[in-house]
C-alpha cells in the first residue's frame, strides 16, 4: 500500500486545495496537496518535501490529524492528513494547474479526488 501525505493548510475558515493538471493522474480533480512518502522519511518530512517540489515553497508540517484508506483501480493508498503552515508565499505550480483557498464548509462543492473525500469530511467536522 502506498502512503501519501495530504497537507491540511488551514487559515481561519479557509483551506488550501489544488487541481491536478492535464496529463497527471486524476487530472481535473481537486485535492489536498502532498504526495507519496519515500523510504526513510517521516510523514511530516514527506509533506515538507512534496510541497517544496510541487509548490516551490516551504511549509512547516505540525501533526497528523487523521488517516484514511482508499482503494483505487491501481491499488490502495493510505492518505494521511497533516496539519501544516505555509512559511513562504509565491506558490509556483508544477503538477497542478490551479490552487484556491476555499471555505471549509464549501469543500463538498468541489470535484475532489476520491481518496480526498473522506479527508474533507473529517476536516469539515473538526474545523466547522
Amino acid at each position: 500500500m502506498t502512503t501519501v501525505a495530504a497537507g491540511l493548510f488551514i487559515e481561519g475558515s479557509k483551506i488550501l486545495i489544488a487541481k491536478r493538471a492535464e496529463g497527471q493522474s486524476l487530472a481535473g480533480f481537486w485535492e489536498f496537496p502532498g504526495g507519496k512518502q519515500e523510504a526513510g522519511e517521516t510523514i511530516l518530512q514527506c509533506l515538507e518535501r512534496e510541497i517544496r517540489e510541487e509548490f516551490g515553497v516551504a511549509c512547516a508540517a505540525r501533526r497528523v490529524v487523521c488517516e484514511t484508506v482508499h482503494e483505487y483501480d491501481r491499488g490502495a493508498i493510505r492518505l494521511i492528513g497533516v496539519a501544516a503552515d505555509l512559511v513562504e508565499r509565491g506558490i509556483a505550480l508544477s503538477v497542478h494547474d490551479e490552487y484556491r483557498w476555499v471555505d471549509i464548509a464549501e469543500l463538498g462543492s468541489y470535484k475532489l479526488a476520491p481518496a480526498d473525500i473522506a479527508l474533507a469530511e473529517v476536516v469539515r467536522r473538526e474545523y466547522p
